[in-house]
Parts: structure tokens; C-alpha cells; sequence
């Protein structure tokens, strides 16, 4: 009876075997092996015979990710800030703000964004490990949107996060963002650099230049918070999106690191930092306010640049002989000073409108440097030199 019973299970795995199109002998093979983060699979040509252009393991990319994680969030903090206002019998009414934030040094130095700092009267920091400090406030810079605040701990802090360069980042690029949005402690996306040397609008008014564009999920809460290589480096911090409902919509902006490189050793020094100054103030010119001032009597002979309307004394522009405008001119119900010199470009890079203007200043020089502006005056194009010095705080 048993041996009947082995023949039959012989012929069944024989029939099995046939039916999976492969001999006996491989049905007792040992599975391959998974694929591991150093292993790459053989490559295998697709329908129309052409190559993938890469083909990575993906749990070589979840390693990367994991590694970068486990590495950088212990530099992560929360930061929860409190400033006072008033109602309308003047009674003050605490307002609570939450962000980011990432060690910057084994000091206790921590950068986040000035506008998660801006006003606070009351700032404490949670770190990973759930440690929770009252943190001072060291410096602050609207203009770039950086400030930096200070923990002191007796038991020692994490690692700080190190700076990348940010001047060989790519489109393209993988890139981790880990921060607290919503108050969700130690949140990681995932995503890529969608597009570098974006323009954005900074909390004075200004603009920050070379800022990064990522689609990694970034959320109220994540600012202040790091944007990462795969190598756990610090690429830019997290400081704006662009949506309509105020949540992630794939548009996030970080400000560089080499900006962080620049303005944080000043701000921990000076607790500010000095941005390069020309001293006029312009009004850039288009082709049809251009013809507007033609028509209100004043030569302009280009239709794009800056218009210098005022000069401030003693500044780089006045001594260099900048001049500003001499005609106090009406156009409907405003009165605009023309005749004054047109900036057309500084150091050879064109300038015509305030963008351009102030992300050169920003992202190309420094307090002291000297720069070539060329103007036209009286229809004649000409080359001064001018020394930059401080902008003044107010």
C-alpha cells in the first residue's frame, strides 16, 4: 500500500513538472537570493530593445534613505515660539508658532527660519530624544529668512548637521526633507530638486536668490527644518511652498546652504549680517513706462534698467557720482523725481528689474567689494566704480 502510495506521488510531481515546462530536477531548486543594497540586477533588454538608463536596486534607495534618516533626525529639533498680542481692550493674548530647526554646532547653536523666530518672546526647543530647552536668540536676518537661536545642555547634545555645497547640487537630484509639520515630530518625505536658482520673496520684502525648488513633501511645521542629501548633508533649509490650500502641493523652497555657509558665522558673531549696499533708490523702467516719461518731457534713451530717482550721502552710489533724479515730474497722482542716471548693469550682468538688482548684491558680493556700474546718463553710456558698504538696519 505505501509503495503504491510513492508512485503515485512520484507520477503527480512528474505531471507537475511537465506543466511548469521544466524537468524534475528543477523543482527542488533553491529560490534565488534577494537582491541586497550592494547586489545590481542583471539588466534585461525591454520589447523595443532599448536599454534602461539606470536600473538600481530599490532597496538600495530605502537603505540610503534609512541611513540618512538614523543619521541627521537626532539634529532635528521642534521649536515652539510665543509672542503677545492685543485685543481690542488691549489685553495681551499669547500667540503660539511651531517649526524647525537643526543643530548647528556642538555649542548649541541652532539655525531655523527667521520667520518661525520673528517676534517671539519665548522660544523653546525639543530635541529628538524628547529633552526640552528655553532657547535664546542669537541673531536674526529677514532678508535671507535665517536666524539662529541657543540651547545649553549639560548631558550633550547631537551631532550637529554637516553643510554641503550647494554649488554642485543638480535637477534631478534625490533629496530628504525631515522636520515637524503639524507638530508631527521627526518627519521624513522623500522627493527630488525640481528646479535650482529660484527667486523667492523673503519675509522684509526682499529676495533670497539660488533658493532650491523640491517637490519633497514640505508642510507648515517644516520650516526651518533641513532639505538633505542622500549622504545626510545639509543641501538648504526649508522655508516656503507655493499652494492653495496652504499644504504640500509639490512646490517647496529652501534657502541654499552655501547661503547658511555666508550669513550664520555672522550672525552667531555680530548677531546680524551686513548686506552690500549701493545707497540709491530706482524704479525700473519697462518699455511702457518709458514711454511714459518720454511724453512727460525726459530723454530716455533705453527702455529697460533702473531708474535712480534718489541718491542717499555718503553712500557707495554718491561717491562713486551716481546721480539721482533732478525733476519732480507729475504723472497722475504721483510725483516722480526724473532725470536721474539709468543703471543698466553691474559688472557686465544686465539689471533690469529688483530681482536681478538684489539677488546680484546678495549672492555675488560683500560688504567692501567694489563694482562696476554702468549708467547712461544725457544718452551717454558710461562706467563708474563704486565701494559697497553696509545697509543700514532701518
Amino acid at each position: 500500500m505505501k509503495q503504491t502510495r510513492l508512485m503515485v506521488l512520484v507520477v503527480i510531481m512528474a505531471l507537475v513538472a511537465t506543466s511548469l515546462g521544466c524537468g524534475l530536477s528543477g523543482v527542488f531548486q533553491a529560490p534565488a537570493p534577494a537582491p541586497t543594497a550592494t547586489s545590481v540586477p542583471t539588466s534585461t533588454p525591454a520589447s523595443d530593445g532599448i536599454e534602461p538608463i539606470v536600473e538600481a536596486p530599490v532597496v538600495a534607495l530605502e537603505a540610503q534613505v534609512q541611513a540618512v534618516y538614523e543619521r541627521a533626525n537626532p539634529g532635528v529639533v521642534n521649536i515652539s515660539s510665543i509672542s503677545y498680542a492685543y485685543d481690542f481692550f488691549y489685553r495681551a493674548v499669547p500667540q503660539e508658532g511651531t517649526g524647525s530647526g537643526f543643530l548647528y554646532d556642538p555649542e548649541g547653536h541652532i539655525v531655523t527660519n527667521y520667520h518661525v523666530v520673528e517676534n517671539a518672546e519665548e522660544i523653546s526647543v525639543t530635541l529628538a530624544d524628547g529633552r526640552v530647552f528655553m532657547a535664546t536668540l542669537v541673531g536674526e536676518d529677514p532678508t535671507n529668512d535665517l536666524a539662529v537661536i541657543s540651547i545649553q545642555a549639560d548631558d550633550g547634545l547631537p551631532a550637529p548637521i554637516q553643510l554641503a555645497d550647494s554649488d554642485g547640487l543638480r535637477v534631478g537630484q534625490f533629496v530628504v526633507a525631515i522636520g515637524n509639520p503639524f507638530g508631527q515630530l521627526g518627519t521624513l518625505t522623500v522627493g527630488v530638486i525640481s528646479a535650482l536658482g529660484r527667486i523667492i520673496e523673503s519675509p522684509d520684502g526682499r529676495f533670497i536668490g539660488e533658493a532650491i525648488q523640491t517637490d519633497a513633501a514640505i508642510n507648515p511645521g517644516n520650516s526651518g527644518g533641513p532639505l538633505l542629501d542622500l549622504r545626510g548633508r545639509l543641501i538648504g533649509v526649508n522655508s516656503q511652498i507655493i499652494s492653495p490650500s496652504q499644504g504640500s502641493a509639490g512646490i517647496g523652497f529652501a534657502v541654499p546652504a552655501n547661503t547658511v555657509q555666508r550669513v550664520v558665522p555672522q550672525l552667531i558673531a555680530q548677531g546680524r549680517y551686513p548686506h552690500p549696499w549701493l545707497g540709491v533708490e530706482y524704479l525700473p523702467l519697462t518699455p511702457e513706462r518709458a514711454r511714459v516719461f518720454r511724453q512727460a518731457g525726459m530723454d530716455v534713451p533705453v527702455d529697460e534698467g533702473l531708474l535712480v530717482i534718489r541718491v542717499a550721502p555718503g553712500s557707495a552710489a554718491d561717491r562713486a557720482n551716481i546721480r539721482g533724479g533732478d525733476q519732480i515730474v507729475r504723472i497722475g497722482n504721483l510725483r516722480i523725481p526724473l532725470g536721474g542716471d539709468i543703471i543698466t548693469a553691474i559688472d557686465g550682468e544686465p539689471m533690469t528689474d529688483s530681482k536681478e538688482f538684489v539677488v546680484y548684491l546678495e549672492t555675488e558680493t560683500q560688504v567692501g567689494d567694489g563694482v562696476d556700474v554702468t549708467i547712461v546718463r544725457d544718452g551717454n553710456e558710461l562706467s563708474t566704480r563704486a565701494t559697497l558698504t553696509a545697509r543700514p538696519q532701518q
